[in-house]
């Protein structure tokens, strides 16, 4: 609970902060105890992953592109009512979705039923891998990590082609003639 109301904490910082560069610590900060959540659920390939992709080379991006920008966020002009109505009514629905799911830990939930006992059973058979976890996430789920890898990758690229175009201001181009 102490986690949870941490990450709670943090969300709040960051949707009040206007400095950027706050934002994007306040961000290592909520990867690092959403790290921290996974551990405790014993997830522990995710939690890396979340610290490694979340607060190690999302800050160090997030931070090169702060270099290049304003590091201060304008007031908006008017208030943003539909978006945060669309937020409250997205995660209305989602709480109400979750609602139907057992509890969690509970073994008798479809998952531990039909799913898992499978794996268990049937991974060394049909993938030649005895290490369960590293089976599911290559053999059985390769084509999701295949996915996450691509978006990933195109992230960068996109990030990438934005900041290509940008010079420091006061140096003149030197692709464009002099008039």
């Amino acid at each position: 609970m102490v986690l949870l109301t941490l990450l709670a904490v943090v969300t709040i910082a960051i949707v009040r902060q206007r400095n950027l560069f706050g934002v994007v610590i306040l961000a290592g900060v909520y990867s690092f105890l959403m790290a921290s959540v996974l551990i405790a659920l014993d997830a522990v390939d995710v939690a890396m992953t979340e610290a490694s992709v979340g607060a190690g080379v999302s800050t160090v991006i997030l931070l090169a592109t702060l270099h290049l920008i304003k590091t201060t966020e304008m007031r908006p002009v008017r208030p943003n009512v539909i978006p945060l109505l669309v937020s409250i009514g997205t995660g209305a629905v989602l709480v109400w979705g979750t609602l139907q799911l057992p509890e969690f830990g509970t073994p008798d939930a479809v998952i531990h039923k039909h799913v898992v006992p499978r794996y268990l059973s049937q991974t060394i058979k049909e993938t030649n891998v005895p290490n369960v976890v590293t089976s599911i996430l290559a053999d059985y789920r390769g084509y999701d990590t295949l996915g996450e890898t691509t978006v990933i990758f195109t992230a960068g690229i996109g990030v990438m082609l934005l900041l290509r175009g940008r010079r420091p201001r006061g140096k003149p181009n030197p692709k464009k003639a002099p008039q």
